[in-house]
């Protein structure tokens, strides 16, 4: 069976592409958290330890870009679905009852990839005004001063924080859907799994707006 031909083998696609995205998230987390200097060098340290093999990094870019493509591909097409025929967002039994989370994944979905071009082009290509450039005699961004600079706009915060309440709200239904949908749950582990999606999804919310929040209180300075 063709996973794309049929609408269960798109749910598990989707499954899939997104445990690896959730696997980055915290990842890409623990990166940031570096800010907080628990890194020896802190998180120009890790900036550098992250970009000293540019083949890499790239080749691990294009494999999110490919999982993160199809994972829109198929939840739009599975939302068409779902608009047009059965009720249930992903893989929700009839049972359950739904929630503003999992009635607004397609939303959800679209604020955090809106989100993450805006990340890219703030961070990444560094288009985004507001932020200080100060370059090494290599030529090297300090990446340090460059967030708390960024961090210090009032604005700028506010668009990562709703961007975190978005990331919060697709994951708290998206994990415990991705488990059904790969067979690991069942009407005993059900709740217990839904309770840890939101737990889940809740630590990462407050994990990623602990940096522009320290920042923006003068609990983190340059």
């Amino acid at each position: 069976m063709q996973l794309s031909s049929s609408s269960i083998g798109r749910k598990i696609l989707m499954a899939v592409t997104g445990q690896l995205m959730i696997l980055f998230v915290l990842v890409h987390l623990i990166g940031n958290t570096t800010i907080f200097g628990w890194l020896h060098g802190g998180i120009n340290a890790y900036a550098e330890h992250l970009h000293a093999l540019p083949p890499l990094v790239w080749a691990f870019r294009l494999f999110m870009l490919a999982a993160v493509s199809i994972h829109i591909w198929y939840g739009i097409q599975l939302t068409i679905e779902n608009s047009g025929g059965r009720p249930q967002q992903y893989a929700v039994k009839s049972t359950q009852k739904a929630t503003f989370a999992s009635e607004n994944m397609i939303w959800s979905g679209l604020l955090i990839l809106a989100f993450l071009v805006y990340h890219l082009l703030h961070f990444t290509m560094k288009v985004i005004p507001g932020m200080v450039l100060v370059t090494d005699t290599a030529g090297t961004v300090n990446v340090f001063t460059m967030v708390v600079s960024s961090f210090q706009n009032f604005f700028v915060c506010a668009i990562y924080a709703g961007a975190m309440v978005a990331l919060f709200l697709h994951l708290s239904h998206g994990i415990q859907s991705s488990s059904q949908t790969m067979g690991c749950s069942n009407d005993r582990t059900l709740p217990v799994i839904v309770k840890a999606s939101t737990l889940v999804a809740l630590a990462l919310l407050l994990g990623y707006i602990a940096v522009p929040m320290s920042i923006l209180t003068g609990i983190l300075k340059g």
